[in-house]
């Protein structure tokens, strides 16, 4: 598929999204939001995709924001419309997909790119990178899903800080937070990364598809984590991986995962 403002490709098992507009420091508008939305759905489909890279081009700015001039003229109605519709089709979708999602934070995430960091399953940043909801400080708060993931990743007080400060913690710092789980150069960003997709890879993308509902569901209002963990696990009892896995493991050998 052809995209205008964000770029994929495949390579060894690994979707790279890159967001691309590098001339406003990759801010999220509504045409990249649903991109984006297209390129993940893609990806997911995709039997070759093990695992997903999002990240944004060039080395200052992962995602900067969302592009404000789309909506500073928004009423009531149509600012609930532009975070309901943003958390359905890509940040709610990203956090919710099968296949493990990795943010490569390549300078400032602020905003909505903080947002989309967080909603994927979790995040490696460079050593320049600056992190932020800054909404506070336009009148506003974050709309997709910051104040709730944020304070699921960091904690209440931290996260209260955050919003209401609307300053920036460096990568250091996000990673004595929680909020990031490996700090590196931006040498060296890439190659971590895909170091980590590397050794997902080598194991059963059926379990880890129910990995990824189980601890999900933790986070859910309503959601009994603790009974979908034991539907997890009790259907992968009926997978070929299971098979393959268990076999493997009694012959001593290294398991060769259909991903069935």
């Amino acid at each position: 598929m052809s995209y205008t403002n964000i770029l994929s490709e495949r390579s060894n098992g690994i979707t790279t999204i890159t967001i691309n507009r590098p001339s406003k420091l990759n801010a999220l508008n509504s045409a990249t939001i649903q991109e984006l939305h297209s390129a993940f759905d893609e990806a997911n489909k995709d039997a070759k995709t093990k695992v997903i890279f999002v990240t944004g081009s060039g080395e200052k700015a992962f995602v900067a924001g969302a592009d404000i001039s789309e909506f500073a003229d928004f009423d009531v109605e149509n600012g609930g419309k532009l975070a309901a519709k943003g958390q359905e089709i890509l940040f709610d979708f990203v956090e919710n997909l099968a296949t493990p999602v990795i943010a490569i934070v390549n300078g400032f995430a602020l905003g909505g790119g903080l947002e989309l960091a967080m909603a994927c399953h979790f995040r490696v940043a460079s050593d320049n990178a600056k992190m932020g909801l800054p909404e506070t400080s336009l009148g506003v708060i974050p709309g997709y899903g910051g104040t709730q993931r944020l304070s699921q990743l960091v904690g209440k007080g931290r996260a209260m800080e955050m919003v209401m400060t609307a300053g920036m913690i460096d990568a250091n710092q996000a990673l004595s937070y929680g909020l990031v789980n490996h700090v590196t150069t931006q040498e060296e960003l890439l190659p971590l990364a895909e170091k980590i997709a590397n050794k997902i890879m080598r194991n059963s993308s059926v379990a880890i598809q129910g990995a990824i509902k189980a601890i999900n569901a933790n986070f859910k209002d309503g959601v009994d984590g603790f009974k979908i963990e034991i539907e997890e696990f009790g259907n992968c009892f009926g997978t070929e991986d299971f098979t393959e896995g268990t076999t493997a493991f009694l012959q001593k050998r290294k398991a060769d995962f259909p991903g069935k």
